[in-house]
């Protein structure tokens, strides 16, 4: 389930400075933006295949704006079409550094995450992977609730060593 109002105020002013570069129209595109997101709240059943939730946004947000111009004549389509090609494109080029980013950091973890002792390794995976609560990693790893936590907080402290210590930045 999406949280609303989470999603909203974490990409509301970067939709409003992306759809800044295409219209001067402040109004339209405060309507722009919120109908993208009454688009989404309505459409959310459908919408659950979605992948990458941020570039449904970007997008939707360049269509509505392209389909407002077109509504109210504002530019030929030739216009409209140049510039969704560059969103596209800058879109695409986005996405690509975002995902180098990821995998750039993922694979530094991994490297952080494998030094870690097998049962150290097994917490961060309950918790942080399998998003098991503390009572039910009690029992599974059969130590007591103080242990749990001693063991989480040796584990993140070790991580965060790891990671001050490496030149690439995390």
């Amino acid at each position: 389930m999406i949280d609303f109002t989470s999603l909203y105020d974490a990409n509301i002013d970067n939709l409003f400075a992306f759809g800044s570069r295409f219209t001067t129209d402040r109004e339209m595109l405060k309507d722009c933006i919120h109908d993208v997101f009454v688009k989404l709240f309505t459409k959310r059943e459908t919408l659950a295949n979605v992948c990458n939730i941020e570039s449904y946004l970007y997008i939707s947000l360049r269509n509505r704006i392209n389909d407002e111009y077109r509504r109210n004549v504002h530019l030929c389509d030739n216009e409209i079409n140049d510039s969704a090609m560059r969103i596209v494109a800058e879109a695409q080029e986005y996405q690509a550094e975002r995902m180098e980013r990821h995998m750039a950091l993922t694979a530094t973890f991994e490297q952080y995450f494998e030094k870690l002792s097998p049962r150290q390794r097994q917490i961060i995976t309950l918790y942080f992977i399998e998003q098991r609560k503390y009572n039910d990693i009690c029992q599974i790893m059969g130590i007591n609730y103080q242990s749990v936590r001693n063991l989480m907080h040796r584990s993140i402290s070790r991580l965060r060593e790891y990671a001050a210590k490496s030149p690439v930045a995390v």
